[in-house]
């Protein structure tokens, strides 16, 4: 028996809370998870899991076993690790998770220069607008906008989120436009749901101070970022979108900017990981490069500057 292996696969089951869940993050069939852990367990002469047909729970042995194969693993990976530390040596498969349209518009432009960087790292790239458990599905990081609160994941922000209000030139074709944002209950206003609450998110506007929120009726409400965008560009309403998607559709003419500077509120963005997790080379190496990259990209910067100065430039072009 390959007692680490063992370890792993037992650490593995305890954080997804099941075989079958735990045999999916690891790629291995689950009779072979079964026998693993019936063989650590016959090894140390002690039961490790309560095993129902609803669930598995962890005992009071295994309870302790656990926190010392964390450990344990956890300073494997280090000695492994800390033999190279050239970053070019990162490999293995890496779980990414990431919103829809940002992974279309800022992450696959760059995937040729990750990979040319890091041919080791075989990158699985989970595309999704609902958040994901990253311990229970065995995801080894992600990217979040807005403030995390989950207490179990380190969170590092790596960029700013803006947001403008857009609508595609035909959709004005018979519509006068709007000047202030409750001219937008006289349009027709694409709108966003959480996949998670099902709940309609409210539109809210900033300019020299003066704040509004509100909730807009439409005939479309969406939760995923790229159909959001996809609407938008059909021309079937205003919506918004961040800035970072939507740039060269602007310089283009494809989209329009509504209500020049009255913007939403910019949303941090974070690339977070599990709290119990020392960082292996491939996360390392991947948070590395995101932080490079947005440190690089005007639009998600820091500490970048507000995107859009309507009253100072044309209606289709950025600062």
């Amino acid at each position: 028996m390959n007692k680490l292996q063992a370890m792993e696969v037992f650490v593995r089951v305890v954080d997804t809370g099941g075989f079958t869940r735990a045999s999916e993050s690891l790629g291995m069939p689950k009779a072979t998870v079964t026998t693993s852990i019936r063989d650590l367990e016959r090894l140390l002469g002690v039961k490790l899991l309560n095993r129902t047909t609803r669930k598995v729970a962890v005992t009071t042995d295994g309870a302790a076993y656990y926190e010392r194969c964390v450990a344990i693993l956890d300073q494997v990976r280090d000695a492994e690790e800390s033999l190279s530390t050239d970053h070019a040596s990162a490999s293995g498969r890496l779980r990414v998770d990431v919103a829809t349209l940002f992974a279309r518009v800022n992450l696959m432009p760059r995937m040729a220069e990750f990979h040319q960087r890091f041919p080791g790292i075989r990158l699985e790239l989970g595309c999704s607008d609902r958040p994901v458990d990253l311990i229970e599905q065995g995801v080894d990081c992600a990217l979040r906008g807005g403030v995390i609160a989950d207490q179990n994941l380190i969170a590092r922000r790596v960029g700013t989120m803006h947001f403008i209000n857009c609508a595609a030139p035909g959709y004005f074709a018979n519509r006068s436009r709007p000047v202030h944002p409750r001219d937008l209950a006289d349009h027709v206003c694409l709108n966003y749901f959480s996949s998670v609450t099902g709940r309609v998110f409210d539109w809210d506007f900033e300019k020299d101070g003066e704040r509004f929120k509100l909730a807009l009726e439409g005939p479309l409400a969406v939760n995923d970022s790229s159909v959001y965008y996809d609407a938008c560009l059909a021309g079937l309403g205003i919506a918004q979108l961040t800035t970072s998607s939507v740039r060269r559709q602007i310089e283009n003419g494809e989209l329009e900017i509504v209500l020049g500077n009255w913007l939403s509120e910019p949303m941090p963005l974070h690339i977070v990981y599990p709290l119990n997790r020392n960082l292996s080379n491939k996360v390392r190496v991947f948070v590395e490069w995101i932080a490079e990259l947005f440190e690089h990209d005007e639009r998600l910067m820091l500490h970048s500057p507000l995107p859009v100065r309507a009253e100072a430039v044309e209606p289709r072009a950025f600062e």
